[in-house]
């Protein structure tokens, strides 16, 4: 009897094509589909219900939770880590949740649910405890963040991400270099145990290394978002209580972007008026006017390096890893020397 594997092989496609292509699903290639369903029609297969739950709990499935719905930022590393699964030969179910959702929680129900062989968290807090992660009983990696925030041994956990501490330091310091010294912060939050804690805490030591007071009425949060609109925001209400600073640092393009609206609403050109700098590199920031400083992730390495580690550990190459990845500056056009 013909299986769903005998079909990948005589397609030519892996098992997570042929699943889509039984699910009618819109991400298949007209040339794989058109593969696929040649070797249906030749050898008369007939998908059961029972092979179509085969193929949505397969034993080669990779649980991948995204925290923070809707953040342009995790679309170039979603896309690697996909390709490399499906590349290994595994198929990948993904679940966005909120971002003041519980991550951990959402990927125990995920590895009940689809019989997961491994977990990959992107994006999340950075202070586990032991307790906490015990409720996931197969491999994982944290990507986009690492445990910074907590106290976890090495040997019990993965993760992939860059400095997060040392990016903002570097961006801050850039600010400076440029003369400036009046310098606003926009965080999602300072104590949250996320990477904007991390990010702040950067921002706090580039001030500090250079004998900057912390002028805490220039640390604008959004709450617990990195999203444009709650930037944009948090902007538009602080703009309404100071202007008394030359240079901005947003901890995310996104916020950078939306800040960068209201700086203009309030009358303040960018760099003229203020120069402004962020982390992450996302597409969209190469194309706006002014062209926004940032410091780049490599997307698609995060993700095809937590792939690497998670199939390390799933088929017992390797155990437990952090890999630190490191950012690239590129100037674009926010920032002038005062």
């Amino acid at each position: 009897m013909l299986t769903i594997k005998d079909i990948a092989r005589l397609a030519n496609v892996s098992v997570s094509t042929v699943s889509r292509v039984l699910n009618d699903r819109p991400d298949v290639s007209e040339e794989s589909r058109r593969r696929v369903r040649a070797v249906i029609e030749e050898h008369h297969f007939i998908p059961s219900n029972t092979a179509r739950d085969l193929v949505r709990v397969n034993p080669d499935t990779i649980g991948l939770i995204v925290r923070g719905m809707q953040n342009p930022f995790y679309t170039d590393i979603i896309l690697a880590i996909e390709s490399a699964l499906e590349h290994a030969g595994y198929t990948m179910v993904m679940r966005q949740i909120g971002f003041s959702d519980n991550e951990i929680e959402a990927g125990a129900v995920m590895q009940r649910e689809k019989k997961l062989r491994g977990i990959i968290f992107l994006g999340g807090r950075s202070d586990y405890s032991p307790e906490e992660l015990a409720r996931v009983s197969v491999p994982y990696v944290l990507c986009s963040y690492t445990n910074a925030c907590g106290t976890l041994d090495k040997s019990a956990y993965s993760s992939v991400s860059i400095c997060d501490e040392d990016a903002a330091r570097d961006a801050v310091e850039q600010l400076i270099e440029s003369g400036h010294r009046r310098i606003a912060a926009l965080v999602a939050g300072t104590d949250d145990s996320t990477i904007s804690q991390l990010r702040y805490e950067g921002y706090c030591r580039a001030l500090r290394e250079h004998n900057i007071p912390l002028r805490e009425e220039l640390v604008f949060t959004t709450g617990d978002s990195f999203a444009i609109e709650d930037a944009y925001h948090a902007m538009d209400e602080a703009l309404t209580r100071t202007t008394d600073f030359t240079a901005l640092f947003a901890i995310a393009d996104d916020m950078a972007i939306g800040a960068m609206r209201a700086l203009r609403e309030h009358g303040r050109a960018i760099p003229d008026d203020c120069s402004v700098i962020a982390i992450d590199g996302i597409a969209v920031s190469e194309y706006i006017h002014p062209m926004l400083a940032t410091f780049c992730q490599p997307k698609t390495e995060l993700g095809t390096k937590s792939v690497e580690l998670l199939l390390d550990m799933i088929e017992g190459r390797g155990g437990h890893r952090q890999v630190i990845l490191p950012t690239t500056f590129r100037a674009g056009a926010s920032i002038r020397s005062i």
